[in-house]
Order: structure tokens, then sequence, then C-alpha cells
């Protein structure tokens, strides 16, 4: 009988052993594209993380149940600057996947100053990044309209000959595997080349107020399998491309191969990306809440 006690309390403690040694930590994401960064560690902890609609990435700040949101840079921003949020940006983990593209002959974008674009997101930061990197090769279009996604804007790109549209990795691969006659020019090559800056902050790893002070040390160790796993998206390993199908962010690894490094996934840690938000920022301020993040934005 003391046999059996012993072996039953050996089996609970093992039991609890086991649960403090995994993963302790909620990480919460949009849908898509900027949930390729954390592929790898995701695959390998399922449980742990949350996939949500990109509109409602607001609410996951005020509920603050994640210890971990992934978002775009300036939504955070903003929030934080506004009191709605507890969250410190850790890390800029993405760095701008936007695309033009058209299955017109022989187009040149500055065919657009006699032509209309059709952006997704208006009055978002990715349209304004869009037009910035236009403007700063002295292109400004004739007309810009706007659809509400890039989902919509790829259907407009394969129905519509004639359109010009912005799009998005990995949308933009998708489209091009079901008509070769789509050309596309990168957002951030126009950028590099007119504005000195190799992409933009456009989605960023936030970390909880409060998971900071109840577990720093364990908030340090994620954000180095967090830098491990945007790593080998960026170097496409097959790690990531098998992660990212199987967690049904990409359809299968055919695209997969093709889309991951049109989506930019890159890891840099919030204080070095500081100069790099705030030029993003500076593009358009009304988007970070009317001036730049202060000194206790960033983690």
């Amino acid at each position: 009988m003391k046999k059996i006690t012993l072996l039953f309390i050996v089996s609970i403690i093992s039991i609890f052993t086991a649960a403090a040694e995994g993963f302790p930590f909620k990480v919460s994401s949009p849908n898509g594209a900027p949930s390729l960064a954390l592929a790898c560690h995701a695959a390998e902890n399922q449980e742990a993380y949350t996939y949500v609609a990109a509109d409602t990435i607001a609410a996951e700040f005020a509920g603050a149940k994640a210890d971990f949101i992934i978002a775009p840079v300036n939504a955070g921003a903003k929030l934080f600057k506004a009191g709605k949020s507890s969250y410190r940006l850790a890390a800029v983990v993405t760095w701008g996947n936007l695309y033009f593209a058209t299955q017109k002959k022989d187009f040149s974008l500055e065919d657009l100053k006699k032509s209309s674009v059709t952006l997704f997101g208006e009055n978002t930061i990715n349209a304004s990044v869009a037009l910035e990197a236009l403007k700063k090769s002295g292109i400004v279009p004739l007309e810009v309209k706007y659809l509400a996604s890039a989902a919509a804007t790829q259907s407009l790109l394969l129905s519509d000959k004639n359109a010009v549209v912005l799009t998005a990795e990995p949308a933009l691969t998708a489209a091009k595997m079901k008509n070769t006659q789509i050309s596309s020019w990168s957002v951030n090559e126009l950028l590099g080349k007119t504005a000195g800056i190799s992409g933009y902050a456009q989605a960023g790893l936030f970390v909880k107020a409060q998971t900071i002070r109840g577990n720093e040390k364990g908030v340090k160790d994620f954000l180095k399998k967090a830098q491990d796993s945007c790593a080998k998206c960026a170097e496409l390993s097959p790690e990531a491309v098998k992660a990212a199908v199987q967690l049904k962010i990409l359809p299968n690894a055919k695209v997969a191969e093709k889309a991951l490094p049109g989506c930019a996934v890159r890891y840099m840690n919030a204080r070095d990306a500081r100069p790099f938000v705030e030029a993003t920022a500076s593009i358009d301020i009304r988007q970070f809440g009317g001036s730049l993040p202060a000194d206790d934005f960033y983690y």
C-alpha cells in the first residue's frame, strides 16, 4: 500500500514538473503573414497560441489575456499612448510585405502618373507607406482608389487586366501562380532606392508589463526563441516551410517557398529598432497617435 501511495505521489510530482517545464506564456497573433515570424515556435507549442482576426487586435491589447501579442507596430504604439495598452514593444519582426502589381504588359510605375492605382486599407500605415514610396520616386498617381483588404485587391488584380493594385505577400505569390502575366514591384525596394529605408517597422512582438514583472527571465528566454524562429523563416529553412503549412498560414510548401522571402521577416530588438520605428512614424504620424512613441514604450 505504501509502495502504491509513493508511486502515486511521484507520478503527480512528475506531471506538475513537466507542466512547469513547458512553455509558460500565451501568445496572440493575427491570422496571416505576421504569424509567420513565430511559426517554428508555434508549431511546437500550439496550445499556447491563439490566432485572431486582424481587426480585433485592439481588443486583444485591451483584454490583456495574452503575455505576448504580434501586432502592427503603429497600432501597439497608438494604444499605448492612449493608455489602452500595457504592452511594450519587445521586437520588430516583419519589415514590409507590400507590392504594386498588374497584368498590364510593358507597364512601368511611371505610367501611374497617367493612370489609377487601387490600394487596400484607406487611412492605414500600409497605404501611407505605399504612397510615400511612390512620392519619393517622383510618382504621383493620376487617381488613388481603395479597397478594404489585400484579398480584395488580389481579386481585382486577377479579374481586371488593366488594374494596378497594392497587394501583399503571400497573396501576391498565390496570384502569380494563377496568372504568370502578373508583374510586381516591391515597396521596400522603392523605399531603399529613394529614401534609404530598408523596409519599415510593420509588425512587432509586444510583451505585457505584468508578464515582465512576474517572469523577466522567462520573457528573455522566449525572446531568444522568437529570434531563432524569425531567423529560420528569413533563411527559408525546411522547418519554417513545414511550420507555415502545418499551421495553415500558407496552403502548401510550394507557395511557402516562393512567398516567405517577400514577407520580410527579420527580428530586431526594440531598442535597436527604435530609429526605424521613428522613421516609419514620420511617414504618417497620425497612425502613431500624433507623436513618436515615448521611452517606456520600448522594452
